[in-house]
């Protein structure tokens, strides 16, 4: 065996799947051709491409759930792949908890498998035979198994699960066909979570979740996970999961070993590659047919005619990648100055069975870009809808001399002309020069070639939100307000988009969970949480920021930076507790010996999340240099530093509240 296939042995060994020759037609059209690549344990990769590529029927055929015209799927025998489609059929007849809990039936599986052994272990006697070791060994892998996947204390991870996601341990016993189409997903993505599968592979898994959750999400695939092949428009949520991009394009499949930013980069050369190859090819065609024409016709030169005949028909015609619209710019249409203050909110308060926000007080100028974030259910979208004078609410709310609002939410699809094509739609609003660019305005939101003269009704809904995105940025308004614009658009579509905000010398409230979407537009947040709205000054990271310090801090006891007890005031007496003239003197010995343990591990914990929080700046900073970003080895740094702090806080945690308990 040479040292090549030597080493294709030992990858197709250590691969979890190994994806070979695969190619899919769809009625007779082929979507990919030859498609090989494998996946190893714990690798994360980003499955990209335009829609339609065929990025979704490669995830279900690597999940078994549909079959290629050719070519298969090499996984080994015990490896598990769980599966998260953008929709599926969701099941409505327990709370909440009982759903998640499904996750685990394969443990009461394992556990009664566990029982059988043991019984059959004390039946027989034969405890040297062969047959009985067999058995003993059994026993061990499964119950090393069982502890694995966490024995009996698994309610505990169903919780954690379940919160990180965005749910209140209210709402645990709550029926799930009570809860909207989005939540019941997030309980679809616990359950897989839940399983700890070794792949993972899902398609879009933060479209309905908020910012939070898509950050507990990320720490969960970097930290916990196995192997991960995720397809998603989020390029924030990507970069900081994946560190290889595969890409299909033209039928085939390119793999990057790299962070998708960085596969951006090298992609934009591998086109450009391309399109200088394709026009020398272009030429090469040229000269030939010159040739074949100007000669075809005299004997003298039938044997050079045919030779170049022969020469054109071996040609192979170079593919080149998608059209590149990165330099498509969208500008709004010219329209009239609003007042100064385009929106005052004094003291609003919204309830139904219960209160949904109240006390709001918030200001907005003109030419003010704002970003409304939260949970969902915490009340933007109801606010959005008092701005809008859809609903009747509490207090004041004051929408400034000669504001034109223009408002883009999910519905706004409903509301378009289904008779007409998606080019007349468009057609309908354009005015002056942009008339002439409507197509290349199409193409870069996915309507390109023969999508643009589809009628409105045989679109989708997320093909008609897309249009009715379009339709507003040509409108002339002063005051936008976008409630999940990106929810259906590819990142170029929403590159496009996000200059066209950006260059908008109106006023925009953006509801969104799209950090790279919000970085660099948005310069205040509002949050909303438990029925209040705050303001932050600052961009969307500059929010997180300050919400990950505010969480540190309200885990810490205000004993965190003296290492002891704070001593108690005279109007708070201390808790009834057993004094220490009651106690003997080797328990106080003893009760002092535990007190010092804490307050050094306290100590120690906090000396090492310093160094880790220093270190973590460092690799930060390199990172933020062209040369750091292109360096992998950073970002594996990056992440497992920010595993360590983790662990350091969580382990600081415990021994606070330790010691907080003792001095109790």
């Amino acid at each position: 065996m040479s040292d090549k296939h030597f080493h294709l042995f030992l990858r197709l060994l250590a691969s979890m799947v190994s994806v070979e020759h695969l190619s899919v037609e769809f009625s007779a059209r082929p979507l990919f051709t030859d498609v090989s690549f494998v996946v190893n344990d714990r690798e994360r990769i980003a499955l990209t491409g335009k829609n339609g590529a065929g990025k979704s029927t490669l995830l279900k055929i690597i999940a078994g759930q549909q079959a290629p015209t050719s070519g298969n799927i090499s996984v080994p025998r015990e490896t598990t792949i769980a599966y998260l489609p953008q929709v599926m059929e969701l099941a409505d007849e327990h709370t909440v908890m009982e759903e998640a809990l499904q996750a685990f039936d394969h443990i009461h599986d394992l556990q009664a498998k566990i029982a059988e052994m043991n019984a059959e272990m004390a039946r027989r006697t034969d405890y040297e035979s062969d047959g009985y070791m067999a058995l003993v060994d059994r026993y061990t892998r499964a119950e090393e198994h069982f502890q694995l996947m966490g024995g009996l204390n698994f309610r505990a991870e169903v919780e954690r699960t379940l919160i990180g996601l965005g749910f209140d341990r209210s709402e645990f016993d709550r029926p799930t066909r009570e809860l909207s189409g989005g939540w019941r997903m997030r309980i679809e993505l616990a359950k897989l979570l839940l399983r700890q599968p070794d792949i993972l592979l899902l398609d879009e898994p933060t479209n309905h979740l908020d910012i939070e959750s898509i950050q507990w999400l990320e720490q969960y695939l970097q930290q916990r996970a196995g192997a991960v092949i995720l397809v998603s428009h989020d390029r924030a949520f990507i970069n900081n999961v994946t560190t290889r991009t595969l890409e299909i394009s033209c039928g085939r499949l390119w793999d990057y070993k790299v962070k998708y930013d960085e596969y951006v980069r090298l992609r934009t050369e591998r086109r450009e590659q391309q399109l200088r190859a394709y026009e020398n090819q272009q030429k090469e065609i040229a000269d030939l047919k010159d040739f074949i024409e100007r000669f075809r016709y005299k004997p003298t030169k039938a044997v050079q005619v045919q030779e170049r005949i022969k020469q054109l028909n071996r040609i192979v015609p170079i593919e080149v990648d998608d059209v590149d619209n990165s330099s498509l710019h969208l500008k709004f249409p010219p329209c009239q100055r609003s007042g100064d203050f385009p929106l005052i909110v004094e003291e609003l308060r919204k309830a139904y069975d219960h209160e949904v926000i109240a006390h709001v007080n918030l200001t907005i100028r003109r030419g003010e870009k704002v970003a409304f974030v939260g949970r969902n259910g915490e009340g933007k979208s109801t606010l959005v809808k008092c701005i809008l004078g859809e609903i009747p609410f509490e207090g004041s709310l004051k929408v400034g001399h000669n504001t034109q609002i223009g408002y883009f939410a999910q519905n706004q699809a409903q509301l378009l002309d289904p008779e007409l094509t998606v080019f007349d739609t468009i057609d309908r609003v354009a005015r002056g020069d942009i008339r002439t660019r409507i197509r290349d305005i199409l193409g870069a939101f996915m309507f390109g070639g023969e999508a643009s003269d589809k009628k409105v009704k045989v679109l989708s809904g997320g093909e008609r939100s897309r249009l009715a995105m379009i339709k507003l940025l040509l409108e002339p308004v002063n005051f936008l307000i976008l409630d999940e614009p990106t929810n259906h658009l590819d990142m170029k579509s929403k590159d496009v988009l996000k200059e066209a905000i950006a260059a908008f010398d109106g006023t925009v409230i953006v509801v969104s969970h799209d950090r790279q979407f919000l970085d660099g537009l948005v310069e205040k947040v509002y949050s909303f949480a438990g029925g209040r709205v705050r303001e932050h000054l600052g961009g969307i990271y500059d929010w997180i920021a300050s919400q990950h310090a505010a969480d540190i801090a309200a885990r810490r006891p205000e004993t965190e930076h003296r290492g002891a007890p704070a001593a108690p005031s005279a109007a708070s007496p201390p808790a009834a507790a057993p004094s220490a003239s009651r106690l003997s003197y080797e328990e106080q010995k003893a009760a002092a010996r535990q007190r010092r343990k804490w307050e050094k591990a306290v100590a120690d914990a906090e000396a090492e999340i310093a160094q880790i929080e220093a270190a973590i700046h460092m690799v930060e900073e390199r990172l933020s240099t062209p040369e750091g970003s292109a360096d992998t080895s950073l970002y594996e740094r990056h992440a497992r530093l920010k595993a360590q702090m983790e662990k350091a806080e969580a382990e600081w945690l415990e021994a606070s509240e330790a010691l907080a308990g003792q001095a109790s």
